[in-house]
């Protein structure tokens, strides 16, 4: 069998493995990596050097620092203020929750990577749901699925946009004026379809709407010096992500240095600040980097990208909308970080050619962005919140997010093809 083959039916296996759940995921992810490098060592086209250089460090240590961050202010009490103060402004219904989490979540993702924002907003949507006892999976997937849709509206967005933006030369302007529009709409429609398919979870009655109204918010604060500390230090970070391309920062060193200004200010206990941190997550995507390394090194995804891509020459609309679809269903299957690494050197040669490449950037952006909400592993931001809701009595499950995530998609992706095609002439 040649090589293309080979890791096609190592990834295919790994991710029906994932999906099953009969294992757990990390367990499945570093069993199909060891297997990649394993058998494409013995057939010549993958090495363990490949293996290692193909693992992000970037996106690994923005979740870690991020991580730590995140645990510092959990022992402050912050969470529990902030999940307190959001439950009562809703009187406790979970439409109202719903709608006022996914607008905050989705507001951030645009100015904030989704993943920082899912990291910072899933602890709360936990407690929002525990003090209300309802179940906290519509919550959960509305903030996943509005900040991966949000997300697309700007450079700083999403890791996608980030490396489109910088291969392009495309400024934050440049996204908000071409993107934004269809992401406003996009995410109109992937509200209300969330609206219809929890419509039996939202109509679920609070248990404890008396106790709310007694709560006291302020209560829950019970370290405000070190809370006050880390505040200052996240919106240096928050400011440093706005400015890190200007100053030439990678994501994760900022994330890490923020982490390590917090962590030396504030003195916490740092084995239990550790203890908080998902290492099954950076476990799962450092073996996830490895398995879609094997894909890469073996060339089946530049065989088909390079196939996508071929009637661009004469058809650069038709090439666009088929780019949006094939970027949003093997987004969700790979994980759109490396897809997108993948594409865009494909689409600058295709520049070089003197093909007007910019619309293929735009459709790119969609695609990957879009397409992450269609798996649990589409996106990173899928995989952290996954990771939170398996701490409650309600973890969600492949099978959950399937029917929920990938109607999304596709009806996001069909709102981002009609106004794709409609605005063309824009691009």
């Amino acid at each position: 069998m040649n090589a293309y083959l080979v890791s096609a039916l190592i990834f295919i296996g790994t991710f029906t493995f994932i999906l099953i759940e009969k294992a757990h995921r990390t367990i499945v992810a570093m069993t199909g990596a060891s297997l990649m490098v394993v058998v494409g060592i013995s057939m010549g086209f993958y090495s363990q050097e490949a293996a290692l250089a193909s693992v992000d460090f970037n996106t690994l240590g923005l979740l870690l620092g991020m991580m730590i961050l995140v645990s510092m202010l959990a022992r402050t009490g912050f969470f529990e203020y902030m999940a307190t103060l959001t439950a009562k402004r809703s009187n406790g219904n979970p439409w109202h929750l719903l709608l006022i989490l996914g607008t905050v979540t989705t507001f951030l993702s645009m100015f904030l990577d989704n993943v920082t924002t899912i990291v910072l907003i899933a602890p709360v949507t936990v407690l929002i749901a525990e003090i209300l006892g309802i179940s906290p999976v519509p919550l959960l997937m509305a903030i996943a699925l509005l900040s991966d849709t949000g997300g697309v509206a700007t450079l700083v967005g999403d890791p996608p946009n980030v490396m489109i933006g910088s291969a392009a030369g495309l400024s934050f302007n440049d996204f908000l004026v071409r993107l934004a529009p269809i992401v406003i709409v996009a995410w109109l429609v992937a509200l209300l379809l969330l609206r219809f398919l929890f419509r039996r979870e939202l109509a679920q009655k609070p248990r404890n709407l008396e106790a709310l109204s007694k709560l006291d918010e302020n209560a829950a604060l019970h370290d405000r010096e070190s809370l006050i500390k880390i505040l200052i230090v996240l919106g240096g970070v928050i400011l440093l992500f706005f400015l890190h391309n200007w100053l030439h920062l990678q994501p994760a060193f900022v994330a890490l240095l923020g982490a390590s200004v917090a962590l030396a200010w504030v003195q916490p206990d740092l084995d239990q600040v550790l203890k908080d941190v998902e290492w099954s997550v950076l476990l799962f995507f450092a073996a996830l980097f490895v398995a879609v390394g094997g894909l890469q090194s073996s060339g089946l995804l530049n065989w088909l990208a390079e196939d996508i891509t071929a009637m661009a020459t004469q058809r650069l609309l038709l090439t666009g909308v088929v780019l949006i679809w094939v970027s949003a269903l093997l987004s969700a299957a790979v994980d759109n970080v490396p897809f997108t690494i993948v594409m865009i050197p494909i689409i600058m040669d295709l520049g070089a050619t003197g093909v007007d490449i910019t619309p293929l950037w735009w459709a790119l952006a969609l695609g990957a962005g879009f397409g992450g909400n269609g798996t649990p592993i589409g996106s990173t931001a899928n995989i952290v919140t996954v990771t939170v809701s398996e701490k409650t009595a309600s973890p969600i499950t492949a099978r959950i997010w399937m029917k929920t995530g990938l109607p999304v998609m596709v009806a996001t992706c069909l709102v981002g093809t009609i106004l794709y095609v409609l605005t063309f002439r824009f691009m």
